[in-house]
């Protein structure tokens, strides 16, 4: 019998509170290093909230409060002596919006290594083109790089955005529904760039489109009002639920 893969992130008894109100309800899952995870389900079912509890950007919002574990290579991401900003680096964030800095595309990428004290112009220069190279943007912007990035189309300021997440070195890429505000080709430059940087990375996609996730991901879990109903391999979730929820969602009779 072949040993099931070490996690990178193992999810134990997790509860999360917006005030009094619960919005996630004991969630346990782990997603493994080095492959896509999807999380799907209908609007309002918590798989953001969860994803943004992955790396603590949840405590930037007033009143809310977490029960149980994340644990990310062996450590307890909400014990008392983690540095959230320490996880916010190692656990990077692309949003559903296209957000990048009103700088140059070069100082886009550059602004988070800066942050943390690398000054080294070759170092910067090197580690731009091989951020802008991951996140394959470098042949599009390689002449502009000086540049305001607010003059890139969308879909280039996505991918900007995640190599301006990946030059940060993480471990760990969130993308909470990085495609929704892009056109159908952008989409797809976007689905093979994420096939691409598991390579490298370990990812984490929040999606409303079933058939992207059916495209990009090798698991997927299902949310329900604040509830994971199901996780497994994203082959079998679409063609073998176990759980009939499961099945009305992907099968479009509820959701």
């Amino acid at each position: 019998m072949v040993d099931a893969p070490e996690p990178i992130i193992s999810v134990e008894d997790l509860n999360f509170y917006y005030g009094e109100s619960q919005a996630l309800t004991n969630i346990n899952l782990k997603v493994v290093r080095s492959q896509v995870t999807a999380l799907i389900g209908p609007s309002g079912c918590g798989k953001s909230t969860f994803l943004r509890l992955l790396n603590r950007m949840n405590d930037l919002i007033a009143g809310t409060r977490v029960e149980g574990k994340v644990i990310f290579e062996g450590v307890n991401l909400y014990g008392p002596e983690v540095d959230p900003v320490h996880v916010r680096r190692r656990i990077g964030m692309v949003f559903q919006k296209p957000n990048p800095f009103p700088k140059s595309i070069y100082n886009n990428v550059a602004y988070g290594p800066r942050l943390h004290g690398l000054r080294d112009r070759a170092k910067l220069d090197e580690l731009v083109e091989r951020s802008l190279k991951a996140a394959a943007i470098w042949d599009e912007v390689k002449d502009i790089l000086h540049q305001s990035a607010l003059g890139l189309s969308g879909g280039q300021q996505q991918r900007l955005c995640i190599a301006r997440a990946v030059a940060m070195e993480p471990e760990v890429l969130l993308m909470d529904e990085p495609t929704s505000a892009l056109d159908p080709i952008a989409t797809a430059r976007i689905e093979e760039l994420v096939k691409e940087l598991k390579r490298n990375y370990t990812v984490i996609i929040v999606t409303h489109n079933m058939q992207q996730a059916a495209r990009v991901s090798d698991e997927t879990a299902f949310f329900y009002m604040g509830r994971l109903v199901e996780m497994g391999p994203t082959e079998e979730i679409f063609t073998r639920p176990r759980k009939e929820q499961t099945e009305h969602y992907i099968t479009g009779r509820f959701g």
